[in-house]
């Protein structure tokens, strides 16, 4: 049996694509989101397909206060921690955003500065511990700086940056850092946008998620092409990139 994962925003279809992937080779797991009445009917599905102990409980990546006694209660719970998966996210409203900083605040709160707490909390335990793993959900949009998202867009690329530091800081403990950046996937999150193309199921972004954890990798493009096209849209020269309408 494998050890305990923690989940955080598992009501999200990666997280439960993910999730899914982590039970199906034996891991135990915790799952972290604001739903209570839908963490708890993922928790049975997921107990009742794979046969491992699944528990859940309420947590908000605003409440900064509150994600120490979080992730204690956690690690109580479960008898210790193997690892984190990072998949809580907030696309926003980019043009509502410019004219209301309520709204920029919130996108830069969920997807950032959350992430900077409760994994912060995360990786000095597991550093203590010396093994595990972290995987963090950034974003393609993190790779540029588009007018149609910047907001997500930035949020997104500090957390890329982020997860980098600490794959560089927690390396020498043992502790893996996994940074997943998703180009299109049929979520709630991209449901009705206009643009999409080659989107991709959660549960094969999930099961990638897992290969790639096992893989010891480091960074990795879901789906894979996304790697080619942000290495093709990394390289328009600025002068050209800013007329573009993307």
């Amino acid at each position: 049996m494998s050890g305990a994962v923690l989940v955080l925003g598992a009501t999200s279809a990666i997280a439960r694509g993910t999730a899914a992937a982590l039970a199906r080779r034996g891991h135990s797991l915790y799952l972290g989101g604001r739903d209570e009445s839908e963490l708890a009917r993922i928790a049975v599905d997921l107990n009742i397909r794979y046969q491992v102990k699944v528990r859940y409980g309420v947590v908000d990546a605003t409440d900064y206060a509150a994600h120490r006694l979080f992730l204690e209660r956690v690690i109580e719970t479960m008898g210790g921690l193997e690892g984190v998966v990072w998949a809580i996210g907030y696309l926003g409203d980019s043009i509502f955003a410019q004219t209301h900083f309520e709204e920029t605040e919130k996108i830069v709160a969920v997807n950032f500065t959350g992430a900077v707490s409760l994994l912060g909390e995360c990786a000095a335990y597991l550093e203590g511990k010396g093994a595990g793993f972290i995987i963090g959900l950034s974003s393609v949009a993190g790779d540029r700086g588009r007018q149609s998202n910047y907001y997500y867009g930035a949020a997104k690329g500090g957390l890329s940056l982020f997860l980098q530091g600490l794959r560089n800081r927690l390396f020498p403990a043992g502790v893996r850092v996994l940074t997943i950046k998703p180009g299109f996937v049929d979520t709630a999150m991209t449901f009705g946008l206009p643009g999409l193309f080659l989107v991709a199921s959660p549960a094969s972004v999930g099961e990638r998620i897992v290969a790639a954890l096992e893989r010891s990798r480091d960074v990795i493009y879901v789906p894979w092409f996304w790697f080619y096209i942000m290495f093709i849209i990394r390289m328009i020269p600025e002068s050209l990139f800013k007329r573009l309408k993307l």
